[in-house]
């Protein structure tokens, strides 16, 4: 018998195989993402964020008649009338933060991380 005919269907069940297998079982690792949070009025958009472990997001306002900032644990950023903010989250949890100026009128969100 000829020895690529024997390789062929091998190759197949292998590759079959493989292909039930989910990726994270292989150690394969997602490619992170950056995620936006935009900052509009009195409220953060979206208000709650669900993400990967590993993604980042990015706070970003751009708010010329009002100051703003966003602070959760010890991450705080500074207090402005335009700016940004990237945090990347290496671990699974919720994690709410707020606009310390404006946490009087609801001014607050929450990333989820999974």
């Amino acid at each position: 018998m000829n020895r690529k005919r024997l390789l062929l269907p091998a190759a197949i069940v292998v590759t079959a195989a493989l292909g039930a297998v989910p990726a994270g079982a292989l150690g394969g690792a997602h490619a992170a993402s950056t995620h936006t949070v935009s900052l509009s009025g009195f409220s953060f958009h979206p208000s709650t964020l669900t993400i990967k472990r590993g993604d980042s997001v990015t706070w970003s306002w751009h708010i010329p008649k009002s100051e703003h900032n966003v602070t959760f644990h010890s991450v705080h950023s500074r207090t402005g009338a335009s700016g940004s903010l990237t945090v990347r989250f290496p671990h699974a949890g919720a994690f709410s933060y707020i606009c310390t100026v404006h946490v009087n009128k609801g001014m607050k969100g929450k990333v989820i991380v999974r």
